[in-house]
């Protein structure tokens, strides 16, 4: 997912994205434990976005603060 589409985006839209990649994340993991993830990039680009999220949510609480 790209940043610009993730700026278009409100606050709750990021919140609830964020919640269900970390779940998605828990589950990558946990199919890559037990041998049933047969592309483990996908657990990176799931890391990246959510860390694209928590970054766009950190600048926007920042920017409402000042």
């Amino acid at each position: 997912m790209k940043a610009k589409e993730l700026r278009e985006m409100d606050v709750q839209e990021l919140v609830e994205k964020e919640s269900s990649l970390r779940q998605e994340l828990f589950n990558l993991r946990f199919q890559k434990a037990t041998g049933q993830l047969g592309n483990t990039a996908i657990i990176g680009k799931t890391k990246k976005d959510l860390a694209r999220i928590k970054t766009i949510l950190n600048e926007v609480n920042n920017s409402s603060e000042a």
